[in-house]
């Protein structure tokens, strides 16, 4: 998520960065801007009146103490309150836009990202050479059945369609290949193996940007937890509302989870094979790291991740997206003259406080949402102590994630874990990596 700080002292340079993604997040901006002033205004005018029900409060103490009627003034300070009251509903309510806005605007571009589609896209390097054949070879589909490795048709019957069986050595291979990588990343990466929980709470998935953009792609249980779309998700928030010392970075996970997703909106793309499913397996790479390594710890999980291909002796390239690029895979791997997959290397946020003398770290706070993003998630359940513990815990922590540096001066927040701000006291970088 940006910072709204950013936006409010540099609105020109935001409006810049964002429009080479798209004109689209422009009117945003204003908006932005607009409810920002607001708010200001609507705090500055709720604390002068709440200092005026302390004075008033103080007044109705010492007449009573001195036994004269104090009646009137405690009429005064009821229908004061009751105006405190209405003005922070209303500073509610334009929170909750202001999340609206923020969680739906994109990360800014770094400045030697190319504009344009995917014809725009940079190759950086490419590895091994595709193979050529005699023949026009069979697509994946085909092979899989004729070998008996792969039966889509009894995982159509018993899911629906995009729910894939794999039999015999076809499983045999699934399960290969993800001890392989795991394998691979432990020893020879020194990565820290984690088994993750497949379902998440949506403050979870807002924390890794799935939530609310991506709702109609996700699966929620009546009780509002989501399946993983991907193990980022739980393996990102693992130090959610943790403080990480410098001399504890980096650290690097790697975790295998099924991965489930709707696809909504990819009617009639890619509906053959293994392609686009509503479950797959997914080795996930993830490294928390201080701003300053970033660069070259985004690097080192894209290493890594090439490795993997490397070794299964499958040819690719590493390719440098565009702003408006589709895709969202850096390295493209060949997998025959009709499919073509991707693994990613995807650089993610953590946060650190930047003042002098201060310990770094975030301490993570639940997000405020719109009331259209409520109504989009569930609730908990219908039990009443939890959904009373969940609206406590909503009122009270719902201004996002609070620096909780040592410098009684630091009063940082921000509403996501992943955010983009360039602060001169304040700065964060995370890298993380997924194959």
């Amino acid at each position: 998520m940006l910072d709204l700080r950013l936006i409010r002292e540099s609105p020109d340079d935001v409006r810049r960065a964002l429009e080479r993604r798209g004109p689209d997040y422009l009117p945003a901006i204003d908006a932005l801007l607009e409810l920002d002033e607001r708010r200001r205004s609507l705090l500055q005018t709720v604390e002068q009146q709440k200092a005026d029900r302390n004075r008033a409060s103080e007044d109705v103490a010492r007449l009573k103490r001195a036994g004269e009627d104090a009646s009137s003034l405690i009429a005064d300070l009821k229908s004061l309150s009751e105006a405190i009251r209405a003005l922070d509903q209303d500073v509610r309510d334009v929170e909750a836009d202001i999340d609206h806005h923020l969680l739906r605007l994109p990360n800014l571009p770094a400045p030697d990202v190319p504009v344009g589609d995917e014809q725009a896209n940079v190759t950086l390097r490419s590895w091994g050479s595709a193979p050529t054949f005699a023949f026009e070879p069979k697509p994946h589909w085909e092979l899989g059945e004729a070998l008996g490795i792969l039966d889509l048709a009894r995982g159509a019957r018993i899911a629906g369609s995009g729910f894939p069986v794999f039999t015999a050595d076809g499983a045999r291979l699934v399960r290969s290949l993800v001890s392989f990588m795991i394998d691979l990343h432990t020893s020879e990466h020194g990565y820290v193996e984690v088994a993750p929980p497949y379902l998440v709470t949506a403050s979870s998935a807002t924390g890794t940007g799935q939530l609310p953009t991506l709702a109609e792609d996700m699966y929620v249980t009546t009780d509002g937890l989501y399946l993983i779309p991907t193990a980022e998700v739980p393996v990102t928030n693992l130090h959610a509302g943790e403080m990480l010392g410098l001399d504890e970075l980096p650290k690097g996970y790697v975790a295998y989870t099924p991965c489930f997703r709707r696809e909504a909106g990819a009617h009639g793309k890619d509906t053959r094979g293994l392609i686009r499913v509503h479950q797959f397996d997914k080795v996930e790479l993830v490294r928390f790291a201080a701003a300053d390594t970033s660069a070259d710890e985004h690097e080192r999980l894209l290493r890594h991740a090439e490795t993997v291909l490397q070794r299964l002796e499958i040819p690719y390239r590493v390719v440098v997206l565009a702003t408006g690029s589709g895709s969202k895979s850096p390295i493209a791997s060949w997998c025959s003259p009709r499919v073509t997959l991707g693994l990613r290397a995807r650089r993610l946020m953590t946060s650190r406080c930047g003042r002098q003398g201060s310990a770094p770290g975030w301490r993570r706070r639940a997000p405020a949402t719109s009331p259209t993003f409520r109504r989009a998630v569930p609730t908990f359940g219908t039990d009443r102590r939890r959904a009373a513990n969940r609206r406590s815990f909503t009122r009270s922590t719902r201004r996002g994630w609070r620096c909780r540096g040592r410098s009684s001066r630091c009063s940082r927040t921000i509403r996501r874990p992943m955010a983009v701000f360039a602060s001169r006291r304040h700065w964060c970088r995370t890298s993380a990596a997924n194959i």
